[in-house]
């Protein structure tokens, strides 16, 4: 059976968008994006990873590269407490390339403009109001007053997204981990380079991961303990010297590499990413015409370091299953190869931030985490650990129906 699906509406201009635009052009299906901000969102967001997995999944489109040229390879991880002494090291599998870190804004504009390049269009200032389902074709209305019809409605348009409440309005929302998100690139960090190892400081009251290249320069982000919630505009909408003022205070008596960090970094430079979320899990992933892909379906915490690597294995997943497949097939193929896996890092991500979060956890962490790491190194095979990581896809093989479906 072969898909009948030539055209597709993706809702949502960020880091998903454009992927899945460009797995759906390679399968064959004509995409056009439609981003909510009235112009491109470069500026938005900070420091992200890319997986190996993630990089083998751009890879089957031909990103990987795209990425790598924006990206700073990292090689491992190192996590220490408030008293700069080392808790554990992790480091990739040997075989698999190392991670990638960027600035979300220099990940967008890559991702973008190769889109652009292979003749995928974006429009601007296009917020989804609604979308009906023919029958024959999906049809949408923007806010704008204006209309756009094609065979498929992709939303890629993250956490809150609208696309999810269309498609089943009693779906979950979005769940505060209890921990807000800031971040610096900083020119001059005055510490030796980490040689590509992400160091992770567990603070007293709170924790920060930093990098530091050959030449000194370098970046961090905070996450920072706060019960209330608060959203990205009310977080913005206080002063970057006052939330650095925070911040340095709630590393004042650490002694990581933290506080020189805070030091070094200039208010203008201060990247305010705003509530750390995650999804409950959503039990519909597509009705009709409709499907989701990304954070709009599985979105992971900035803890998991798998949130932007997960989001292109759907993007590259769905492709291959609309290529092969009718939408309603294709749909319930994409969830069955992707539900688990998602699940799996989200909820191992969950456990990361309540250790974040709660003064009693990271205690018990500090005190009990080199020990574990013994017996875990000792008793766990490295392959079953690189579970994450060692994930490819195959898009030469075809998608099919599993004998005895409901959509067969």
């Amino acid at each position: 059976m072969t898909s009948q699906t030539r055209s597709a509406l993706v809702v949502g201009g960020g880091i998903a968008g454009p992927v899945v635009a460009m797995a759906l052009q390679k399968a064959g299906v004509e995409a056009t994006v439609y981003e909510a901000y009235p112009s491109p969102a470069d500026s938005v967001g900070g420091g992200l990873s890319i997986a190996a997995n993630g990089l083998n999944a751009l890879d089957v489109i031909g990103v990987g590269d795209v990425v790598r040229r924006v990206g700073t390879p990292m090689r491992g991880t190192v996590m220490q407490n408030w008293a700069g002494k080392v808790l554990a090291e992790f480091s990739p599998p040997a075989h698999l390339p190392p991670a990638q870190f960027a600035w979300r804004g220099d990940l967008y504009r890559a991702l973008s403009d190769e889109a652009t390049r292979r003749g995928i269009r974006t429009v601007y200032g296009k917020r989804l109001v609604a979308a009906t389902d023919t029958g024959d074709q999906v049809d949408v209305s923007f806010a704008d007053d204006t209309r756009a019809s094609a065979d498929v409605l992709v939303g890629a348009d993250g956490i809150r997204s609208t696309v999810r409440s269309l498609i089943d309005p009693g779906a979950p929302r979005p769940e505060y981990a209890g921990l807000l998100g800031f971040a610096a690139p900083v020119a001059d960090t005055g510490l030796p380079p980490t040689r590509g190892r992400l160091h992770l400081s567990y603070g007293k009251h709170a924790s920060c991961g930093y990098l530091v290249y050959a030449d000194g320069a370098g970046g961090w982000f905070v996450n920072l303990p706060h019960r209330e919630p608060m959203t990205v505009a009310q977080a913005r909408a206080v002063p970057a010297q006052e939330w650095l003022r925070v911040l340095r205070e709630a590393f004042r008596d650490d002694r990581s590499p933290a506080p020189e960090l805070l030091r070094s970094s200039d208010p203008a430079d201060l990247l305010i990413t705003g509530p750390l979320e995650t999804m409950p899990t959503v039990p519909t992933w597509s009705r009709g015409r409709m499907v989701l892909v990304g954070d709009a379906v599985h979105a992971a915490s900035p803890s998991s370091g798998q949130g932007a690597s997960i989001a292109v294995e759907s993007a590259v997943q769905l492709g291959r299953c609309l290529r092969d497949l009718p939408y309603g097939e294709a749909f319930a193929a994409y969830e069955r190869l992707r539900r688990e896996r998602v699940e799996r890092i989200i909820n191992a991500a969950i456990r990361t931030n309540r250790n974040k979060a709660s003064p009693v956890a990271r205690m018990a962490r500090d005190l009990l985490m080199p020990i574990a790491m013994k017996v875990a190194m000792r008793m766990v095979k490295p392959e079953k650990m690189a579970w994450q990581f060692e994930y490819r896809i195959d898009w030469d093989e075809p998608v099919v129906t599993p004998a005895g479906s409901a959509h067969a």
